[in-house]
């Protein structure tokens, strides 16, 4: 059996092949990433009315509100958590309360709630999500804005940050 030789040529490619696999894990332990808490959104608490009812759906509908909810830290899906949502739409402002309602998440942290079309509020269509249950993780505010007025759904997703 042929003895192998240290040569400069074997030297540079053991070591771009070293460089190219990304030697930092060789030389550093891996360490878990931790999902980041959702922060609240400026604008997000606009016309907020605490206690929305927990319903089916908002008006007549057309429109599809979803998303999902997680704990920070290792993501874990949230369910049965109160997420509640309202919109400037076809049938009213975001400050009137039949703008307003909430809905649960599932077992798999998942939410959706049927609204009316959101149109346009000072030039942007933009619709308001909330967690507001105060109980085991704090308060979240967002207001996530869409491209255009005539998508029909919008999807927003909470992290949240235990209390």
């Amino acid at each position: 059996m042929p003895a192998s030789k240290l040569t400069r040529r074997s030297m540079l490619a053991v070591s771009g092949a070293v460089l190219a696999s990304g030697a930092t894990g060789l030389v550093c332990p891996v360490q878990a990433g931790t999902l980041a808490p959702t922060r609240s959104m400026r604008g997000g608490a606009n016309n907020y009315l605490p206690g929305a009812p927990i319903i089916e759906r908002i008006g007549g509908g057309g429109f599809w509100m979803s998303g999902t909810v997680r704990r920070a830290g290792d993501g874990m899906p949230l369910a049965g958590r109160r997420i509640q949502i309202w919109a400037h739409t076809t049938e009213g402002h975001e400050r009137d309360p039949q703008s307003h309602g909430a809905t649960l998440t599932d077992t798999r942290g998942r939410f959706r709630l049927e609204m009316p079309q959101i149109v346009p509020a000072f030039g942007q269509p933009h619709g308001h999500l909330a967690y507001d249950d105060n109980e085991e993780f704090k308060t979240v505010f967002l207001r996530p804005v869409m491209r255009s007025s005539s998508e029909t759904s919008l999807s927003a997703d909470f992290v949240l940050e235990p209390v």
